[in-house]
């Protein structure tokens, strides 16, 4: 059994093209896990992923901030405590509100494929 504080994780730098700025931090919350990918997101104001998919479900849970989660037709505010489920395959992003930082924990399976759609 593992217990991690989320507290006591390191905050590193994430620059990726999928991302609209660079304000972007990622904390990998259980790097030895062997099904899931589990980490936080950290974006700065303004700041959100391209229209992208994944080949597994996502599930997203916010932590800090009002963000935004949408998908080709609809787009929603999220604040903290909310969760989010995205099926595999959906076309979707999210990221920060414009006057709002953004934190969310995501789940998914490790061996999930990112396809980003959005230059």
């Amino acid at each position: 059994m593992d217990v991690v504080s989320i507290h006591d994780v390191a905050t590193e730098p994430l620059e990726m093209d999928i991302f609209t700025g660079k304000d972007v931090t990622i904390q990998e919350i259980l790097p030895d896990s062997e099904e899931f990918r589990i980490n936080i997101v950290n974006f700065g104001k303004g700041i959100r992923n391209k229209l992208h998919s994944h080949s597994t479900e996502q599930i997203l849970i916010v932590t800090s901030g009002t963000g935004i989660v949408a998908k080709e037709t609809q787009q929603q505010l999220v604040t903290v405590g909310d969760i989010i489920r995205i099926p595999a395959g959906q076309r979707h992003w999210h990221g920060a509100t414009e006057d709002s930082e953004f934190s969310h924990v995501y789940v998914m399976a490790r061996e999930s494929e990112l396809v980003q759609i959005e230059d």
